[in-house]
């Protein structure tokens, strides 16, 4: 067995069952992490209600969230190299339980919003954590099983999201929106302190700890990640709250840039983002969370608008996302262990973008049953592609690259994700204002077809309308809401060809990876992330 690097400590022998326990605690914070993005945004709408907030005012309960999962993210795997992974893991999940259930409670919305954020922060050492502990902890034989599992789990919580959302609101209350993580978070508690080896704390770096660097990264990421989630509601550069967000979060983060490169003992080594190919899966993450929360805001908001489904309704759609995922995780762990992922990972791309392309095919009629191929076909495209992506992290990385790199996979996920929502929302807005004038330009009072549009409206209303102004005044509403309509569903076509070359764009960046070691060959455990801080 290869010696660990000198500085580190390596893993301390455990009982063989321990790595197993202490994966089925770290797979259920990744899901929980995630699952709370998703279930806040489908039911923002009875949150909002139940608060009593405006439209304005509740459009930053995702935003604070979120921000303490990136600041939790960007910060953890360094703090874990000091303090251990599994105290940090620990205090994040009593931070998490005790906003989770107190949250409801909040009597307005700024207690709310303070909660959300405290859930963030502690919901945010999930995911950065859960890959450490794949790699360091689990048995050789094990390790790509974990992988697959991990990448598995992570889409799999978020395309249930909205099934749930819609029974806790249909059968309980809203506030099981929070309420449901303190079911699950004592036994994530007990798994973890069961099957995670406690590391002892690396008392030299914690007196010269990196606390410049740790804030420069909060307010320079922060911001723009605030930027990103409040833009289209703000109009982007036409509001100074935006223009003042990226101006701050810019500035900050070239500061944190700065002084990563110039302090001899920085919170997170910039520089091994330079090893071959490494930039590169950074940006196929980003690229592919661009997609696949693209897409997911795309059809539920078309089910919303043009269907007026409910979420338990749009749920029963994307269950179509989240299914095959745990059909696949064997499959595609044996077949990682004989083909190079790279190959993989292209062709998961390659079957996202040609997913994207079959929804090309939208009309206004389109129900549950007529997304199915498409959903079936991105699931299976977006299984290969992103337990692949880890897999090439997992077999580039060095030991005491762990750190940075734990960091910047939640930094690039949580970033590439809202990217991918925030241009989407922008993006849908403007065709369909752009189709809606153009189609605008072809109805025309006088015309043949207008008028018989308009007179067929009026033999449907037959009857039910007693004055003539009034039968007139609802031809015309009917006449415009079809236009509406067809401008949204040629907006949503935009939307998903977009996609579509994105996911090429992401086909083509695959080429520029690496070829990577056989992950039969992995080492069994990584050594102790403590080393890059040492």
């Amino acid at each position: 067995m290869t010696a660990a690097p000198a500085g580190t400590q390596p893993a301390p022998p455990s009982a063989s069952w321990r790595p197993y326990v202490g994966l089925v605690g770290v797979m259920l914070g990744s899901m929980m992490a995630t699952l709370g993005t998703r279930v806040t945004t489908f039911g923002l709408a009875d949150l909002r209600g139940s608060l009593g907030a405006g439209f304005d005012e509740g459009a930053w309960i995702t935003t604070a969230l979120g921000l303490g999962q990136l600041i939790s993210g960007i910060s953890c795997p360094y703090l874990a190299s000091i303090a251990g992974g599994r105290r940090i893991l620990l205090s994040g999940i009593l931070v998490f339980f005790v906003a989770s259930l107190l949250g409801p409670f909040s009597p307005d919305l700024d207690g709310y919003l303070a909660a959300q954020f405290f859930a963030g922060l502690g919901s945010g050492t999930f995911i950065p954590l859960t890959l450490i502990f794949i790699l360091r902890h689990l048995p050789k034989p094990m390790l790509i099983y974990g992988i697959a599992i991990y990448g598995m789990n992570l889409e799999f919580s978020q395309n249930i999201a909205a099934s749930l959302e819609g029974f806790y609101l249909d059968t309980l209350s809203w506030h099981w929106l929070s309420w449901q993580y303190c079911l699950g978070l004592p036994l994530m508690f007990l798994c973890v302190w069961l099957g995670m080896p406690a590391d002892p704390p690396n008392a030299p770096v914690l007196k010269r700890i990196d606390g410049a660097g740790l804030a420069y990264a909060w307010l320079g990421l922060g911001a723009c990640y605030v930027a990103l989630d409040q833009g289209n509601r703000l109009d982007w550069t036409r509001s100074g709250t935006i223009v003042g967000l990226l101006a701050v979060g810019g500035l900050a983060f070239a500061a944190f840039v700065a002084r990563e490169l110039k302090t001899p003992y920085p919170a997170l080594n910039l520089r091994a983002l330079a090893a071959p190919g490494l930039l590169v899966l950074f940006m196929l993450l980003a690229g592919l969370r661009f997609i696949i929360l693209s897409t997911a805001y795309v059809i539920p908001t078309y089910l919303q608008t043009l269907q007026n489904y409910r979420a338990l309704e749009i749920g029963a759609v994307l269950i179509w996302i989240a299914a095959p995922q745990i059909i696949l995780v064997l499959p595609l762990a044996l077949l990682l262990q004989r083909i190079d992922p790279k190959w993989t990972l292209g062709a998961g791309a390659a079957l996202v973008a040609a997913a994207c392309v079959l929804a090309t095919g939208l009309t206004g009629a389109w129900a549950t049953a007529d997304f199915l191929p498409s959903q079936v076909m991105q699931a299976v495209g977006q299984s290969l592609a992103l337990t692949s992506l880890v897999a090439l992290v997992a077999t580039t990385i060095k030991p005491e690259q762990a750190v940075t790199i734990g960091a910047f996979m939640q930094t690039s996920r949580l970033l590439g994700g809202e990217a991918g929502i925030a241009f989407m929302q922008t993006f849908l807005r403007q065709r369909e204002q752009l189709h809606s004038n153009l189609l605008g330009l072809h109805v025309q009072g006088q015309s043949g077809d207008t008028a018989s549009r308009i007179a067929a409206y009026g033999h449907a209303l037959a009857g039910e309308l007693a004055s003539g102004s009034g039968a007139a005044a609802a031809n015309i509403k009917l006449l415009a809401s079809a236009v509406s309509q067809q401008a949204y569903v040629l907006a949503f076509i935009d939307a998903f060809q977009a996609a579509a070359i994105v996911a090429l764009f992401c086909w083509l960046l695959a080429a520029l990876v690496p070829k990577g070691p056989q992950l039969a060959a992995v080492p069994a455990r990584a050594a102790s992330p403590s080393a890059e801080v040492s």
